[in-house]
């Protein structure tokens, strides 16, 4: 006896991600990433994989240890690993930050997953505008 899985429907392979234009001048804020659960180890690979290429590849992730569920020290993604690291900074409760090495820093602010869509656009579109 064989079980066949059903594809996931696909709003949910698409990756919520908003990314701000390249300019000359620093943000705080590069972006927007609203994520389907508060599960990390499922959606920071699919987080990863739908970044631009010339980000390089990501080595650390900081994210905000209140809103995900468990953050281990680090994991293996695409067969590289990704330190993780958690922190309960007050100035960033909705941010994650992704490093590579020569290649830069660049800080997300997360949608929390239970966000509906009429408030998430809104954040979404700010941030990738530089207006939050």
């Amino acid at each position: 006896m064989t079980t066949a899985l059903q594809p996931p429907p696909p709003s949910q392979s698409l990756l919520r991600l908003r990314l701000a234009s390249h300019g000359g001048m620093p943000r705080p804020i590069d972006g927007a990433w609203w994520p389907r659960s508060h599960d990390l180890l499922a959606e920071l690979p699919r987080l990863l994989a739908g970044l631009p290429r010339a980000w390089g590849h990501i080595t650390s992730v900081t994210v905000n240890g209140a809103a995900w569920s468990a953050v281990p020290g680090r994991m293996l993604v695409f067969n590289q690993v990704v330190r993780l690291r958690r922190t309960v900074a007050a100035s960033a409760p909705h941010t994650i930050v992704l490093l590579a090495p020569g290649r830069g820093r660049w800080d997300l602010l997360v949608v929390p997953p239970d966000t509906t869509e009429e408030a998430a656009e809104p954040l979404m579109a700010a941030a990738a505008s530089g207006h939050v």
